[in-house]
């Protein structure tokens, strides 16, 4: 029978010999699998609520009551103008029209020199931003840079030329309604309204790509008997466990594979995972001790 870890705390006289742990871990791997949710992004500044929600969405906070960017992506707009107004600025506010951030790019600094792969349920495309190989990341629940026909029946496509026209139109995201109702992408083989390329309904397009991704992902799993690799899970939750923290779980009690895992809050880990760290509270500031580019409040009083 499955049990949840245990979510309690972690001193911080643990959590600081779990960060050292973790490091010698971290530095001793010539593999690493890392698998990201949003968790990672959350810490590295990609916040859907708060501060950042506030001032990005104030027309669409007054207009509909919004609180914050998770729950507005399943807000019932009434009109098709309506709903890509919202999009086009969620899409570029998250990702189209961002940069990546700084805790990405230390982790890339990082895993660079390493043979490495990613699998991440995050959309927003900071991994391939921050300098990860295309070729070797799958992003199973899509991104926010494409969109499909709602009926999931005709691909996807790009959507950065269509979403700066509206972005335009609407002010970015001054106004809550596209004036032009031209701009309203429709499929170009069905006419029919598109959605977002989000895995949020048994609609969702998995693609030539996709497919080609989750082969090269199970492919480098397969040689984990034969080459050690690290698993560094980054922020991974409850909401889809399904695609990486249940199946990292699975690899490392199957191959002895040593198993990080970082995340703010429910970050323990199964006891029967002997070669096992957990670290728990802010990922901003333990992942890059763990990389090793601070040192942690133990090491500094030694100096």
């Amino acid at each position: 029978m499955f049990k949840f870890a245990d979510t309690r705390r972690m001193t911080p006289e643990k959590r600081a010999a779990a960060i050292d742990e973790a490091r010698r871990l971290m530095q001793d791997a010539d593999r690493v699998l890392i698998g990201a949710g949003a968790g990672l992004s959350t810490a590295a500044g990609i916040d859907y609520g708060g501060e950042r929600f506030r001032d990005n969405f104030p027309a669409f906070i007054k207009r509909y009551g919004m609180t914050d960017m998770y729950s507005a992506g399943f807000y019932p707009f009434t009109t098709e103008e309506d709903r890509w107004a919202y999009w086009a600025h969620h899409a570029t506010v998250n990702c189209l029209g961002a940069d990546a951030t700084s805790l990405y790019r230390e982790l890339y600094e990082w895993a660079r020199t390493r043979d490495y792969f990613v699998i991440t349920t995050n959309a927003d495309m900071q991994f391939e931003k921050a300098g990860f190989a295309k070729d070797r990341i799958f992003a199973t629940q899509g991104d926010y840079a494409h969109i499909q026909c709602v009926t999931g029946e005709h691909g996807i496509r790009s959507d950065a030329e269509e979403f700066a026209a509206i972005e335009r139109d609407t002010g970015s995201g001054a106004r809550t309604r596209i004036t032009d109702a031209g701009l309203v992408p429709t499929c170009d083989v069905c006419g029919r309204p598109m959605s977002m390329h989000l895995r949020i309904d048994g609609s969702f397009v998995q693609t030539e790509d996709w497919y080609t991704a989750e082969e090269r992902y199970r492919d480098f799993i397969s040689h984990i008997p034969e080459k050690p690799t690290l698993l560094l899970e980054l922020g991974v939750g409850w909401n889809t466990p399904v695609w990486i923290r249940m199946p990292f779980e699975r690899i490392a009690k199957v191959t002895d594979s040593p198993l990080i895992r970082m995340n703010y809050d429910s970050a323990g880990i199964d006891g029967s995972i002997k070669n096992s760290v957990s670290v728990d509270g802010d990922m901003a500031e333990a992942l890059p001790l763990a990389i090793g580019e601070k040192q942690t409040e133990g090491e500094a009083s030694h100096d």
